[in-house]
């Protein structure tokens, strides 16, 4: 927790901040190790403070040993006005991309209320992802949470596929993963799961619902665990019977472009190049309007986060950060597949965590 609070105070530096609002659970989790579900950092060059409310000061004092705790009373953003004068704030900075337009009013207010020149130096700024670019390079402790979290989806996919047969509903199947995950150790799920059969295949984030799985269609299972904050995200398509030609070609085709990806990316591509790798091959094969969605994204603390795998993406890859490849190829009306892993990018390239069984390995 100490180093991670070395690199932020050093950004605040070189931003000219002199402090800094966290509000987002993951990065204050991250930062700290305080995992209630209310608060707030500020951080300064000198001085590390957690605001909570009654319900968490003790879980905070214990969690955070190295954060002074401090109460939020019931009289709203009174606390925040306390501590910045208290430290001697004139520009603090806060995340943009997680901060409510309400609470920025709420904070703008209070410090427009203050009386005195004081009240003149403060200013607040805007910014964004910050500790979410110190998240994206994963420490060996958050690793090992991560690959747990990998182990048990890539458990409960296997456990589960063989015994689903026509006439389930994908409910019935995503029921019956969950339910798979949480006895292997999962302490929630990471997203709602999803099951996608037939035509709902073609959906990428299609919710499962009570259509009933039928023979020789396209099933798009997508799920991942969460095991003491850290999240896995699994992707597998099967065919319940003998698979068609036509999915054949199309799975054989996604399975290709994720292998080459895995093969090729290095650390100092952008996550533009790396995408551009997979979709090449779906592109040459013909389906390049059917490839809607990144080829992947970092997870951690949360399922999505840095860095971006996508088209145009231009932050750099870089040895230590996890990420998914998931190429897919989508067809309204028919289905769809997509084949999802997650990888670990090291000095010699990727190197694949997820172990689940596919239709070619």
């Amino acid at each position: 927790m100490l180093s991670r609070l070395e690199y932020l105070r050093n950004e605040l530096n070189i931003r000219n901040l002199d402090a800094m609002l966290i509000s987002s659970a993951e990065n204050l989790a991250y930062l700290s190790g305080f995992l209630g579900s209310a608060g707030y950092l500020i951080i300064t060059n000198d001085v590390a403070i957690i605001a909570t409310d009654f319900r968490y000061l003790e879980q905070a004092k214990n969690q955070a040993p190295n954060y002074e705790v401090v109460k939020i009373g019931n009289r709203d953003q009174d606390w925040f006005v306390d501590l910045i004068l208290r430290l001697g704030i004139s520009n603090l900075g806060f995340e943009g991309d997680h901060v409510t337009v309400s609470l920025y009013e709420k904070l703008v207010s209070k410090i427009k209320d203050l009386k005195g020149p004081s009240s003149k130096k403060i200013s607040l700024s805007s910014t964004v992802g910050i500790t979410e670019e110190i998240r994206a390079t994963k420490e060996p402790g958050e690793l090992s949470l991560l690959q747990k979290a990998i182990d048990i989806s890539d458990a409960a996919m296997d456990a589960i596929i063989p015994t689903i047969k026509p006439g389930d509903t994908e409910r019935e199947v995503a029921w019956r993963l969950e339910v798979c995950m949480k006895e292997k150790g999962a302490d929630s799920l990471a997203f709602d799961i999803i099951v996608g059969s037939g035509p709902n295949a073609a959906l990428p984030h299609h919710r499962a619902g009570d259509r009933i799985l039928n023979e020789s269609e396209s099933i798009v299972i997508d799920m991942g665990a969460k095991y003491q904050g850290y999240c896995s995200d699994l992707t597998r398509t099967i065919v319940l019977g003998s698979p068609d030609e036509k999915f054949i070609r199309i799975y054989d085709t996604v399975f290709a472009a994720q292998q080459t990806a895995m093969v090729a990316i290095q650390p100092g591509m952008t996550g533009g190049e790396a995408d551009k790798l997979a979709r090449t091959v779906i592109d040459e094969a013909g389906f390049a309007e059917y490839f809607g969605h990144s080829l992947g994204h970092g997870l951690g603390l949360a399922v999505h986060e840095q860095p971006v795998v996508g088209p145009n993406a231009q932050n750099t890859l870089v040895a230590g950060m996890p990420f998914t490849i998931e190429p897919g190829i989508y067809l309204p009306g028919w289905g769809g597949v997509r084949i999802e892993d997650v990888v670990l990018l090291k000095t010699e390239g990727a190197t694949k965590l997820s172990k689940a069984a596919t239709m070619r390995n």
